[in-house]
């Protein structure tokens, strides 16, 4: 890599609220991959269920329908506050979990509510914290500081499933979720340090939330470019993530019969490529047209998942699986380049709310998989689901063609 190329990786953290914020978001994404496979595992010993399994993974989204209205309250009262609170909360669930797995009281039924508890407030981290990038972050920066924060999550998705796998193979669950534990108290300090502009003080009363969730919409309405990108984000979240995501700890028991190591490797893959998609976002997407960008590498990742369905070899599964998390980097960092820009800065906060809402369609898909997949089984079920994506991310394409295709739409402007 040329030193010209090492300078723009590295340019975000000449800002001081980024040298906090992305070791915070590690630590927070590091966290969060280490949970999920623990309890995932959990889940599918317990029940023995792919039904179960989904609807476990589904419970872990449920906030996405008050997404927005957190959206809100970030433009109220700051970003930083409400992830503070946030992660406070996840941390204050991982002790709960790490206490009943070390007295040997933990059972499904206390998973599921702590599952269902925290999913009424994940969904909306990824939003906000891409939120916080925009407010403190120079906007010829923001694509380098955008695919460097998508590294945290990748980088801790590869770490996060090696271990938490190897953690409660050699520990316990309990120990192993006191580390989840050391993770998220380790975030909420990090954030201390991060400066963020305070939001405008002469806002209106707490009992017009729903006005300015109101011109939050409205804002996107009026905005072709964003719809295209919200529906994206729906449709990548419905038919594809439930493939590469909740489904894998299936994929590893019932179709490749490689177990809990095997889980870890997987989602390592997927994560491993995304990594990298990231890292060369990092370097050289400054010169990328986000809305052109996000639509080929739509359509590039969705084929690469119909041919992940037909895979029956776990070493070839890894390898297409890695392939596919290269590319959808170039579709969701873009994505989130593309709202950042075309938004207005006092909407923000409530446009990356929305964009979370477009996560509910992970639960949906998750939950619509495991009747399918005990019917039909993993390979027709993800099949249909890809090439379902694939058709509708070419009408999305053609639809708001003039807003997302053509070289001259704010869509597609570039830093150099």
């Amino acid at each position: 890599m040329s030193s010209a190329a090492r300078a723009s990786i590295l340019a975000p953290f000449g800002q001081r609220s980024f040298r906090f914020q992305w070791p915070a978001d590690l630590a927070t994404s590091w966290a969060f991959e280490m949970e999920t496979l623990i309890l995932a595992w959990f889940v599918l010993n317990e029940t023995g269920s792919v039904v179960w399994l989904t609807a476990f993974a589904a419970l872990q989204f449920l906030g996405t329908l008050i997404s927005p209205m957190v959206g809100v309250m970030g433009d109220r009262i700051g970003q930083r506050r409400v992830l503070m609170a946030m992660r406070a909360t996840y941390a204050l669930l991982a002790a709960l979990l790490a206490a009943m797995a070390l007295t040997g009281t933990l059972g499904i039924v206390a998973v599921f509510c702590v599952a269902l508890l925290a999913g009424l407030v994940r969904p909306s981290d990824v939003g906000m914290r891409s939120a916080l990038i925009g407010a403190t972050m120079p906007a010829p920066l923001l694509m380098g500081a955008m695919s460097i924060s998508r590294t945290s999550a990748d980088g801790a998705r590869v770490l996060g499933a090696l271990s938490g796998a190897a953690l409660v193979a050699w520990l316990g669950i309990g120990f192993a979720y006191l580390a989840v534990l050391g993770f998220y108290l380790l975030s909420v300090a990090l954030m201390f340090g991060i400066r963020e502009v305070p939001p405008d003080a002469t806002r209106a009363p707490l009992g017009a939330v729903w006005g300015e969730l109101a011109e939050g919409v409205s804002h996107v309405r009026a905005r072709p470019a964003l719809i295209a990108a919200l529906a994206m984000a729906f449709l990548a979240n419905a038919l594809a993530f439930p493939l590469s995501g909740g489904l894998l700890p299936h994929v590893a028991r019932d179709v490749y019969g490689i177990g809990q190591t095997g889980l870890g490797a997987l989602v390592a893959s997927f994560a491993g490529g995304a990594l990298a998609g990231s890292i060369l976002l990092g370097a050289r997407g400054a010169r990328l047209p986000p809305g052109r960008t996000m639509l080929v590498a739509s359509l590039a990742w969705f084929l690469l998942l119909m041919a992940f369905a037909l895979i029956r070899a776990p070493a070839v599964g890894m390898v297409v699986l890695a392939l596919a998390g290269f590319v959808q980097s170039f579709c969701m960092v873009p994505m989130a380049v593309l709202l950042l820009r075309v938004s207005q800065e006092r909407f923000r906060g409530r446009v990356m709310g929305l964009r979370m809402l477009a996560v509910y369609g992970l639960p949906l898909g998750l939950l619509a998989s495991g009747p399918l997949i005990a019917r039909f089984g993993f390979a027709p079920t993800a099949f249909g689901y890809a090439a379902a994506a694939l058709a509708c991310a070419g009408l999305i394409g053609w639809r708001w063609r003039g807003h997302i295709w053509s070289r001259n739409a704010p869509a597609n402007a570039t830093q150099s």
